[in-house]
């Protein structure tokens, strides 16, 4: 039985905003964001649909996926924040030469994941991709809140203003080129963020975790670490994979099906 289609909403750019190097933010209003009156996730997304280029084969818009930011169903407004890396893709330059007037439409929002206000501290993790769903977890969580976050940034420069508990650690990870590689480099060693995380002190008690980006690092990398290691329940545990090194969101959504399948044998 096929799943009933996400509903749509067409989205207006009002303005525009460099966020770091890296990230532009994109301001959208709507005549209508009641697909959004019932979202309580920190990790809302929508499927933007992007009109393909004459010399693309296929058919209808190209899908990518992004966190959904500050919905206000009163004023119709809501926030997107797009990596942007030169002319790579379709989002990304979509968003550089994006203008007031300029327009998309979304698909959704779906989520999973809010921080519980009932646990004894959070983790959260994560690389640029990540940032705008850390940026909504960090600001929802209680003022009393205890944790981390490590977030992996490519270069000094790419920091961003966050709000934050003051009993939050955040850790903006510099990584150079080896920002986006899997969770071991081919002479073995671990990658930063992976590294990073697992030289954490431990807190007691129970810990709430999201831990999302490139899909290599955060399923091979983290989750064996936190599943197995440190014994963190599935059920206070949010991971997944963003994207993969060298796969464009079609062939990674092909990737994540057949791991699915294969952990389900």
């Amino acid at each position: 039985m096929s799943r009933p289609a996400k509903p749509e909403t067409t989205l207006v750019v009002t303005a525009t905003e460099r966020l770091s190097p890296a990230m532009i933010r994109v301001s959208f209003g709507s005549d209508d964001l009641g697909a959004f009156s019932s979202s309580v996730f920190t990790d809302r997304y929508v499927k933007l649909a992007f009109p393909r280029e004459q010399s693309d084969s296929g058919d209808g818009p190209v899908l990518r996926t992004y966190t959904a930011l500050n919905p206000s169903i009163e004023h119709g407004t809501l926030d997107i924040d797009f990596v942007v890396h030169g002319t790579e893709g379709y989002a990304g330059p979509w968003a550089a030469g994006a203008r007031p007037g300029d327009t998309l439409v979304a698909r959704g929002p779906g989520g999973a994941y809010a921080p519980d206000p009932e646990a004894d501290w959070h983790l959260i993790a994560g690389d640029e991709t990540a940032l705008p769903a850390i940026r909504a977890a960090l600001a929802a969580l209680p003022a009393d809140a205890r944790g981390y976050a490590v977030i992996d940034i490519p270069a000094p420069g790419h920091e961003q203003p966050l709000e934050h508990p003051q009993g939050v650690e955040v850790t903006w990870l510099i990584t150079g080129d080896r920002t986006h590689h899997a969770a071991e480099d081919a002479e073995g060693h671990e990658q930063p963020l992976v590294t990073a995380v697992r030289g954490l002190k431990w807190l007691d008690g129970r810990v709430h975790a999201f831990v999302h980006g490139e899909a290599a690092v955060t399923m091979h990398g983290m989750r064996p670490y936190l599943l197995k290691e440190r014994g963190v329940p599935k059920a206070d545990l949010s991971i997944s994979g963003y994207w993969r090194r060298g796969r464009t969101e079609e062939t990674f959504r092909e990737w994540k099906r057949d791991l699915a399948t294969a952990e389900s044998a």
